[in-house]
C-alpha cells in the first residue's frame, strides 16, 4: 500500500506547485493538503483513532511548512514528536526561511530534514522528486508502534 503523503502549506501557490512536482516526478503515493497546523493535527489524530490503519494510514512522508496559520509548524513537529505513534515519521521541513534559528529549532525538535523552498519550478520538481525518492522508496521505516 502507498502511505499517503502530507502537504501541510497555507499558500495556495506552493500547495499547487508541490502537487505538481509530485505528478510530474511520478508520485503515486495519495496526497493530502492540510492548510494549517491545526488541520494536520487533526488529520494526524484521524488515522491514530481509525479501528484499521490500513484504511488510514499514518503519512509515509510530511512536507511541513513553518508559517501556518492556528498553529505553526514548529509546533507542529513538537506535537508529533511528542506522541508515541507520530514520533517516527519522517517529516521534512519545507519553508522559506533561511533563518539560522529556525534550522536549529527544527532539527532540535525532532525534524528529519530542512530544505528551503527552490524560487524556481524546476528545481521545486527537481527537490521535491528526490525528496519523495528518497523517503518513500529508498529509506526503510522503522516498525510502527516502535518507539
Amino acid at each position: 500500500m502507498n502511505k499517503p503523503i502530507l502537504v501541510v502549506d497555507d499558500n495556495p501557490d506552493d500547495v499547487t506547485l508541490a502537487l505538481e512536482a509530485l505528478k510530474k516526478n511520478n508520485v503515486v503515493n495519495p496526497v493530502v493538503v492540510a492548510r494549517d497546523g491545526r488541520e494536520a493535527l487533526d488529520y494526524l489524530h484521524a488515522c491514530l483513532e481509525a479501528s484499521n490503519l490500513e484504511q488510514s494510514p499514518l503519512p509515509g512522508l510530511i512536507l511541513l511548512d513553518l508559517n501556518l496559520p492556528r498553529i505553526g509548524g514548529l509546533e507542529v513537529l513538537r506535537r508529533m514528536r511528542n506522541h508515541a505513534r507520530t514520533r517516527m515519521l519522517p517529516v521534512v521541513i519545507f519553508t522559506t526561511s533561511k533563518e539560522r534559528q529556525d534550522l536549529i529549532d527544527c532539527y532540535q525538535s525532532g525534524a528529519n530534514s530542512y530544505v528551503c523552498k527552490p524560487v524556481e519550478f524546476s528545481d521545486c520538481i527537481a527537490i521535491i522528486g528526490r525528496l519523495a525518492d528518497y523517503w518513500l522508496k529508498f529509506n526503510v521505516h522503522p516498525p510502527l508502534g516502535a518507539s
